[in-house]
């Protein structure tokens, strides 16, 4: 039987790891992004990273490397990046709560953590896309399902939250499960020192 989670999964110490942790995060969601780009994928995959800085350490830490990624890449590639911060917020704060609830204990809750990671992405990005982009997100398939959707008198929210999560729930549930495999691989040493143990990390 797992061990009962301890502590408070809100409280946020910066240690030397989760400081460490927050640009390692932002790094590998701008690998996930060009992989995406250059493989021409219908997916994102820019938030693995910040899935993966949810599962190690807090939901602060999760939140913090997701606002950063969209802040460093607002400010180098796509000013785009800022409106969806918020969006990435959401997937760490998500993440990391469930992650330190028990979500993670078999693979099968991962991919119901999966799923809903993409539920809530499509809620916070809707209001985004309705406002940017009359309703789009930009993605062929689910622009497509938009405008036929819109095209037989579907509102537009509506229609523009299923063209959303047409392409949230492949791509986070892959984000999600990829974010699981790297958390698995990692040392357990490594992973108690972020989770279970970091009071053995001296705070700065």
């Amino acid at each position: 039987m797992a061990a009962e989670p301890q502590g408070n999964p809100w409280a946020l110490r910066f240690t030397t790891l989760t400081i460490v942790l927050i640009p390692v995060a932002v790094g590998i969601n701008y690998v996930g992004k060009l992989i995406a780009a250059g493989l021409k994928l219908p997916l994102w995959l820019d938030s693995i990273g910040t899935v993966l800085a949810g599962m190690l350490a807090a939901p602060c830490v999760g939140a913090r490397s997701g606002a950063v990624n969209n802040i460093i890449f607002g400010l180098t590639a796509d000013p785009i990046s800022f409106w969806y911060l918020i969006t990435s917020i959401a997937i760490g704060l998500v993440v990391g709560y469930l992650a330190f609830t028990g979500w993670i204990s078999s693979f099968g809750r991962v991919v119901v953590l999966g799923l809903i990671v993409a539920g809530v992405a499509a809620v916070v990005s809707t209001p985004i896309n309705v406002i940017l982009w009359e309703g789009q997100t930009g993605n062929v398939w689910g622009d497509a399902l938009y405008t036929a959707l819109v095209g037989r008198g579907w509102p537009i929210w509506l229609a523009s939250f299923l063209d959303e999560a047409v392409v949230d729930l492949p791509d986070k549930l892959a984000t999600v499960i990829v974010s699981y495999l790297i958390f698995k691989a990692l040392p357990e040493r490594l992973v108690g020192l972020f989770s279970g143990s970091r009071s053995e990390v001296e705070s700065l």
